[in-house]
């Protein structure tokens, strides 16, 4: 979640913003394993490259946002960095040094937060993405992106929020899918099922569903 290009500049701005975190995760052994302290300190690390609502923030690159995003799913891919099965070159840094209950403690804060989302995308776009979106592409085998992530997009469980996420994210994820995600055929993910919608997208139509998603509230 640290990115170099960035990271002084929000750090100083995460210390001007008071903020308490009130999340005390359970370990396996049902004790209180991540302390208040804990939880405010990787909370402020994270935001330094996720932004201090965790919104999203561009820059060098772009940082997705993850404020309102299934819990779930925050954790499942905090374990696909660790075990090597999703390649980035800054989370795996970052993951595989948090314990599943701190794991736990972060995806709560950042499902529970709503800021409004960056936009940014082209507006003439959104139409065409709610349309793929809502009713899929049959003659490409693309199924309607709501049978999994929900009509108003907010997930559901393992299947993510997309609602208010960066375009120029989603965009980047979807054209670069096979380089990123599945990366062990052994241990799959609920993303799996991803991988062939990606491919029979063409990159105008990914545009257009990304653009439309980062307007949803």
């Amino acid at each position: 979640m640290k990115y170099l290009g960035h990271t002084t500049m929000m750090a100083l701005l995460v210390l001007t913003v008071p903020f308490a975190v009130g999340v005390r995760a359970q370990d396996a052994r049902g004790t209180d394993a991540v302390s208040n302290k804990a939880s405010q300190a990787k909370v402020d690390y994270c935001k330094t490259c996720h932004g201090l609502q965790g919104q999203g923030y561009r820059g060098a690159s772009t940082m997705p946002r993850l404020a309102g995003q299934q819990p779930e799913y925050i954790e499942n891919q905090l374990s696909a960095f660790t075990e090597r099965r999703r390649e980035n070159k800054f989370m795996y840094s970052v993951s595989h040094v948090l314990s599943p209950a701190m794991r736990k403690a972060l995806a709560e804060h950042f499902s529970a937060l709503n800021p409004k989302p960056l936009g940014g995308a082209p507006k003439g776009l959104v139409a065409a993405g709610k349309l793929i979106y809502e009713e899929g592409i049959p003659k490409s085998d693309v199924s309607p992106c709501a049978s999994c992530h929900g009509a108003d997009a907010k997930g559901d469980g393992q299947f993510p929020r997309l609602a208010g996420q960066l375009h120029d994210y989603i965009f980047a994820k979807l054209v670069n899918w096979d380089k990123e995600r599945g990366l062990d055929s052994n241990n799959p993910d609920a993303s799996a099922i991803m991988q062939p919608i990606a491919h029979n997208l063409t990159k105008d139509q990914i545009s257009a569903v990304a653009a439309y998603l980062s307007y949803l509230d």
